[in-house]
């Protein structure tokens, strides 16, 4: 009995174990690919070719926000993704836009020089291709610019910022009652405004200097003849300091909703409340020669065959005149999903935002043509048998250019099922603009960027990745942050907290939001062979391929930590005599450095307990677990009350400059109350700024308990 009972088991065990051999080689033999294989193929299936199409037929006619030309790249991009097998459909807000209904500039001069009315054109050269829809372009305008007429002498002001005003009150100048002159390239056009109206001025003129945009002047040719900017050439753009729909802050734009009147949109502040005026090169320079008083210092000046800039008041007196058009306009969002198979309820998010305030050859489209030719990659991985883990979003936003409008609405309308399951949100806006790569993203991406262009040639020099053109003669690539106002990621880090990056090839052209960025510009001087666009679409895709396909969430918050650590450092040798202690935010910071090497530990356990012990039994609670962690990490950082100056904001580790929201300040609440506290000089301003340390290291802190998992 004993002997038969032993037989019959030995038996059944031997049967057991062929039938689970039988069952794994089938399983090899006839299951898909392994995920890996798909990423090789994703960089094997590029085409320049069709991305160069792509951005021609977005940009051949001018798209702003709102136009029927915008209304028709937005279908555009819906039929390509829908011809990719990827579901798409058209999410649409009914926002306040303004655009310009006239406008005037004269220039009065000293005897004997005659006045000047000035034509604020920019100017069609020989042969453009797209003379015939020049009459399309706008004309050149601030949007959300304050309508009225000012009269005064100008005062130039360098770049507008608060320490060029303050450089003039140590010169004795007194800006009130007068019209600045101010040049664009170092801070957002609506804190150049802003600071002026701050500083006293009734009006803000702002040029684009040749020494900063049209090569130095001398015998420096311009566009079509090279990459500069033409003397006629504007730069135009938005003016408003807030996020979003200004009459719906904190909510969607959806039909029928709540919206606040212009009147309180002013009380707000966001809004100018002067008028402004984008003028060219040319015409600036005009006014600097109007100008008396004392020569400007050697960095004020302009380029080499410039005039000599002095800094007024007048005698060169202007009458500024504009009168904006303001109108409720629909915009149109399109979004493709390609759903996750087995984690469906998880998002990893790809946008680029398709409005341009004239044909946006670079900015934007540059950015949506890769995004094009990553959802056609896609599209063939789909063919070939791929389908992702969890599900990838494709977005394309509109009216990013007046405040981040598209983007920042869809967010306010989904923000508790975004905040539930968004894993990160990957943004290009101008993907090319000039050669280098560039990167900035919460501090947990940063190796997987790193390691994305580490698999991905140089489109300058094939002999190299990307990776190693972008480290230089460094041991590793700067990677910026994402706490200013510049593009799409804002509301997402900013508002609801989730991990972003924003990657790029240049930083800065010289046509910027000028009707001269046209696919001309592009294909001559911004990307020939388009390779530049196809290198963008390889490493965005691949880091979007990891984070959807990959079994562990690819996030390293030990990056974080050490990131913090620093920021921290630069505040200490700041404040160190102010008497604030900063031991709570250290103790916090170390205390998520401990968090962020124990998930990493744990992760690598889970893959060490593999074995036979697997195919039994499944651990996919335990890493579904561990992941959930992982992507909610980043929401921790965020407080509902929001930094004490702007409550939209949440989050307490990145956030705009106060005086250019262009900029971006690590612990911007902190930064914020020591300018106050340094005004105020009181001790209840330093206890203000000892509160904001608290609040960060709370923060910080409820970040390393969701890591650890465990409760109190």
């Amino acid at each position: 009995m004993f002997k038969g009972t032993t037989t019959t088991t030995f038996l059944a065990i031997a049967t057991s174990f062929s039938l689970l051999f039988f069952w794994v080689q089938f399983s090899l033999l006839f299951s898909s690919p392994p995920k890996s294989y798909y990423h090789s193929l994703y960089n094997s299936i590029c085409d320049n070719a069709s991305v160069s199409h792509h951005l021609y037929t977005l940009t051949r006619r001018p798209h702003v926000a709102g136009s029927e030309a915008n209304a028709k790249a937005a279908a555009y991009v819906l039929s390509i993704l829908s011809s990719c097998n990827i579901q798409a459909h058209i999410t649409s807000y009914n926002v306040f836009l303004t655009y310009p209904a006239s406008r005037s500039l004269k220039l009065r001069r000293s005897a004997p020089d005659s006045p000047i009315t000035f034509d604020l054109r920019q100017e069609i050269y020989d042969g453009d291709p797209y003379a015939d829809v020049a009459d399309e372009v706008l004309p050149t305008f601030h949007g959300y610019a304050k309508s009225g007429t000012v009269t005064g002498p100008v005062v130039y002001v360098n770049y507008g910022r608060v320490e060029d005003y303050a450089t003039l009150k140590e010169m004795g100048v007194n800006v009130t009652g007068t019209v600045v002159l101010a040049r664009y390239g170092q801070i957002f056009r609506g804190d150049i405004v802003r600071n002026a109206f701050e500083a006293g001025a009734i009006g803000t003129l702002v040029y684009t200097d040749r020494k900063d945009y049209g090569g130095g002047g001398g015998g420096t040719k311009w566009f079509p003849d090279d990459k500069w900017m033409p003397p006629s050439g504007v730069q135009v753009g938005s003016v408003y300091t807030g996020t979003g729909d200004p009459t719906t802050p904190g909510w969607a734009s959806s039909e029928g909703c709540e919206r606040l009147s212009v009147e309180e949109v002013e009380k707000i502040g966001d809004v100018p409340l002067i008028p402004s005026l984008p003028i060219s090169a040319a015409d600036g320079e005009t006014i600097l020669r109007s100008l008396g008083g004392k020569v400007a210092k050697e960095d004020w000046q302009g380029s080499e065959d410039a005039p000599t800039y002095r800094i007024g008041p007048g005698p060169g007196i202007v009458n500024l005149n504009y009168t904006g058009k303001e109108v409720i306009e629909t915009i149109q969002n399109v979004i493709g999903v390609i759903e996750g198979a087995e984690e469906p309820d998880r998002f990893v998010i790809l946008g680029n935002h398709r409005d341009a305030w004239t044909f946006g050859a670079a900015d934007p489209n540059s950015g949506t043509a890769a995004l094009l030719e990553v959802a056609q990659r896609l599209g063939k991985l789909q063919k070939s048998g791929w389908k992702p883990r969890r599900t990838i979003i494709l977005c394309n936003w509109d009216a990013e250019e007046y405040a981040l409008i598209g983007s920042t609405e869809w967010i306010e309308e989904n923000r508790e099922i975004l905040a539930s399951r968004a894993i990160a949100y990957l943004n290009v806006d101008i993907a090319v603009q000039a050669a280098g790569f560039y990167a900035s993203a919460t501090p947990q991406l940063d190796e997987l960027i790193k390691q994305a262009t580490q698999q991905v040639q140089d489109p300058d020099n094939s002999s190299q990745t990307i990776y190693e053109q972008w480290i230089g003669s460094s041991n590793s690539p700067k990677i910026g942050r994402l706490g200013g106002g510049g593009s799409d990621y804002k509301a997402f880090v900013q508002h609801i907290g989730v991990p972003a990056a924003d990657i790029t090839f240049g930083k800065g052209y010289p046509v910027y939001h000028s009707m001269y960025d046209d696919f001309v510009w592009m294909e001559k001087f911004g990307d020939p062979m388009f390779r530049r666009h196809v290198a963008v679409a390889s490493v965005w895709g691949l880091i979007a391929l990891w984070l959807a396909d990959d079994k562990f969430l690819p996030f390293d918050y030990t990056s974080y930590a050490i990131e913090l650590q620093k920021s921290a450092m630069e505040l200490e040798a700041e404040i160190s005599h102010k008497g604030i202690n900063l031991s709570p935010l250290f103790k916090a910071i170390n205390e998520l450095s401990e968090a962020a090497i124990k998930i990493n530990n744990q992760k690598k356990k889970i893959e060490e307990d593999k074995g036979w012990t697997s195919m039994w039994t499944t651990d996919h609670a335990k890493v579904r677990e561990l992941n959930d962690r992982l992507m909610m990490a980043e929401r921790a950082f965020t407080d509902s009350e929001g930094l004490f100056r702007s409550t939209w904001h949440k989050h307490l580790i990145y956030g705009p400059s106060k005086h250019n929201d262009y900029g971006s300040k690590s612990f911007p609440g902190i930064d914020d109350a020591i300018e106050m506290a340094e005004s105020k000089k009181t001790a209840k301003s330093w206890q203000l700024v000892q509160h904001e340390v608290w609040r960060v290291a709370r923060a910080i802190k409820h970040t390393s308990l969701v890591l650890n998992g465990e409760l109190t």
